[in-house]
């Protein structure tokens, strides 16, 4: 194992005391328990938004703490869910006096403890509503879940609930709106190589040089299939096919289209299955309204990508061009 680390057990908090120094403008980095809060403080009457996870999908969730995001992010141990004494901490920080709203990805440790921190934070007087992200089509239950698995649409559901909460949505009004962006978002993912956890010190699973796995999920869970590696547009349309089949959108509709880095995969590369993927929905009937392309969630040096889905109405674009100003996502500030 070859990785730019110091030591296995402080990979997270090194890590994480590198990203608040270097963005020390946009967040202030709590080391006991561990977590991260927007640097100026949340405006008065404004509905928070907390989030996080396991460390390792990096820029989420530390990256999207910011103005027209989240005001505080919350990381795990690598690949593992963060626990209460960390979560409470932040979403009172996060409170403002509108209450706070929790997105959790549908992996069963971050809903059991984001749940107990949410009753937690309600007895401290925070009112809490929870959104939870559940858009991967590549499998109904897996090791980590019940239910389908929370991936790359939670960005979009933070950039989407967060601006609504920066306009001055109340707390359930952003809780609907995030509720709606999760509702019409759908998302899959494939492998082309493992990462390897830095505690593990192998590859989280096996792939030969000529495999490839279909609907992979972020911590290297098995996905539909393992075929033989395909060209680009070829393993393109098995990641599109699904999502369409379940979205289920009708020509004439806009959508954005997200295609995410796994962590491992040129930007380049990135752009071949974007260039097809379009091609795609465009034949399908569907407006490509707004994209968005890179490594925004990622399994740390897995080799692959996801591509999401968005259905978009007006407001929903609306919501997704306000400007946000985020150590990793940022425009029209």
């Amino acid at each position: 194992m070859k990785k730019l680390i110091n030591d296995p057990k402080t990979v997270v908090n090194e890590s994480v005391e590198g990203f608040g120094q270097a963005h020390a403008d946009h967040v202030t980095v709590h080391p006991d328990p561990l977590f991260v809060t927007r640097k100026d403080a949340p405006r008065e009457g404004k509905v928070g938004l907390v989030s996080g996870g396991g460390s390792g999908h990096e820029p989420l969730h530390a990256g999207y703490v910011g103005f027209g995001m989240l005001d505080a992010a919350v990381p795990g141990a690598m690949f593992t869910s963060p626990t209460p004494d960390a979560i409470i901490p932040a979403t009172i920080a996060a409170n403002a006096g509108a209450g706070v709203v929790h997105i959790v990805k549908n992996y069963t440790g971050d809903v059991l403890n984001f749940e107990t921190a949410a009753e937690m934070a309600e007895a401290e007087g925070v009112s809490v509503r929870t959104v939870l992200v559940n858009d991967d089509v590549a499998v109904e239950d897996s090791l980590y879940t019940a239910g389908r698995r929370g991936v790359a649409g939670t960005v979009l559901v933070e950039k989407i609930a967060g601006a609504a909460a920066e306009r001055g949505d109340n707390l359930d009004a952003v809780a609907a709106i995030g509720q709606r962006v999760v509702d019409n978002v759908r998302s899959m993912g494939v492998a082309l190589s493992a990462c390897t956890v830095p505690h593990a010190g192998v590859p989280s699973f096996e792939l030969a040089d000529n495999e490839i796995e279909i609907g992979i999920g972020i911590h290297g869970e098995p996905g539909r299939r393992r075929i033989p590696m395909e060209n680009a547009d070829a393993i393109t349309d098995h990641l599109l096919e699904p999502i369409l089949a379940d979205l289920k959108p009708s020509p004439g509709e806009k959508v954005l289209l997200f295609v995410n880095g796994m962590g491992g995969t040129p930007t380049s590369e990135l752009y071949i299955v974007y260039r097809h993927a379009a091609k795609v929905l465009e034949t399908a009937g569907l407006v490509v309204e707004r994209s968005l392309v890179g490594n925004y969630i990622t399994a740390l040096e897995m080799q692959g990508c996801s591509i999401s889905v968005l259905r978009l109405d007006d407001e929903m674009t609306e919501l997704w061009d306000a400007p946000v100003n985020t150590p990793a996502l940022r425009w029209g500030m």
